[in-house]
């Protein structure tokens, strides 16, 4: 063997065997020697997306049950297309509203009207009062001075799988960084491992900087596997620049992992560990947009919504996917999560305990 392929070996040898190397190396072998962590960060996503997607795809307007209780009535409703009329007896009728057989009730008033029966809390019955309503007045003669027509848009971008993607992914931004990061230094420093680490010779930095250089090359998989689903299965669209999407998703990831770090900070065992956890994501995931828009919650809490990490990821993943937006456009978002990356991280520092 020649000089140069000895020194080519040798230099090889010492990369391997340099301490950081070897720390990200065993942030991997622990990864995937966990099932449960595999099957959270990869199967669940998929399994979700594609659950949610084939529940809320496309599909005709639905037909909506209701009663009447006499053949004038039925007759009428029976003109609008939207609506399945079933005629009853005034008790059969009662019986069906109430166990909810029927969305609506339609009975004859004894002003000569109509009379419906629905409960207004029910998305169904709101929208059979409206479809009954319109077929019994077309029934009685109503003449529409303006002339109406619909469009109706099933383009990709305003789907509810394209809304649900990108939550996906900032969910699993957050829950992969946090639980991966709180779980394995718990468990190191429950272990001891820790407190042996520190005595030799390792510089303290490498080993929380092999917690950041694994999550970031995990990040690659974790991403590619839930937006390439995505895409491949669903047709969701990527209209942003994918260098754009890759940043944030990065930036997202360490905001995540600062404050995975944060929590693990003083945690002594997995029990108090999994439920700061749960306690610092169940609210993000209800209120971030992760299933539904954040904005479905009150005027006087959005602001603190907006604040929050995993609103700001998924908000500026949206931008990017579905709208195109540039980085300059998801500037506010960028910057909600580089305050949570700062704060979460010189904290931990602080507050961090090797034994």
């Amino acid at each position: 063997m020649s000089e140069a392929a000895v020194a080519s070996v040798v230099r090889h040898k010492r990369a391997n065997d340099h301490p950081l190397v070897q720390l990200v190396l065993v942030r991997f072998r622990e990864f995937l020697r966990e099932p449960e962590a595999l099957f959270w960060v990869f199967v669940f996503p998929i399994l979700l997306a594609a659950g949610l997607g084939i529940a809320f795809r496309n599909r005709p307007a639905e037909v909506l049950k209701i009663g009447a209780v006499t053949p004038q009535l039925a007759d009428s409703l029976r003109r609008e297309k939207l609506l399945d009329v079933q005629q009853f007896t005034a008790r059969e009728a009662e019986e069906a509203l109430r166990t909810g057989k029927v969305a609506l009730l339609a009975l004859p008033a004894s002003s000569g009207g109509v009379t419906y029966r629905y409960d207004d809390t029910n998305p169904d019955g709101r929208a059979a009062r409206l479809l009954a309503d319109a077929a019994i007045q077309r029934g009685a003669g109503r003449m529409d001075p303006v002339a109406a027509t619909d469009r109706l848009m099933r383009e990709p971008g305003s789907r509810y799988i394209d809304f649900l993607i990108p939550g996906l992914l900032g969910m699993n931004l957050m829950g992969s960084a946090i639980w991966g990061m709180g779980f394995a230094i718990v468990d190191a420093r429950r272990k001891k491992l820790m407190k042996r680490l520190i005595a030799t010779p390792m510089p303290r930095h490498y080993y929380l900087l092999s917690f950041l250089l694994s999550r970031l090359l995990l990040l690659v998989i974790e991403v590619a596997v839930v937006l390439g689903f995505g895409v491949w299965v669903f047709g969701v669209p990527a209209r942003g620049s994918l260098l754009d999407l890759a940043l944030l998703c990065v930036l997202g990831s360490m905001a995540f992992s600062a404050l995975g770090l944060l929590i693990a900070s003083r945690a002594q065992t997995i029990e108090a560990a999994s439920g700061l956890m749960n306690v610092t994501m169940m609210p993000m995931w209800i209120v971030s947009g992760v299933f539904f828009s954040s904005q479905r919650f009150p005027d006087v809490v959005q602001p603190l919504i907006k604040a929050l990490p995993l609103t700001a990821a998924i908000d500026a993943l949206r931008m990017n996917m579905l709208q195109g937006g540039s980085l300059a456009q998801v500037a506010p978002q960028m910057g909600v999560l580089a305050t949570w990356l700062v704060l979460c991280f010189t904290l931990a520092l602080k507050l961090f305990r090797w034994r």
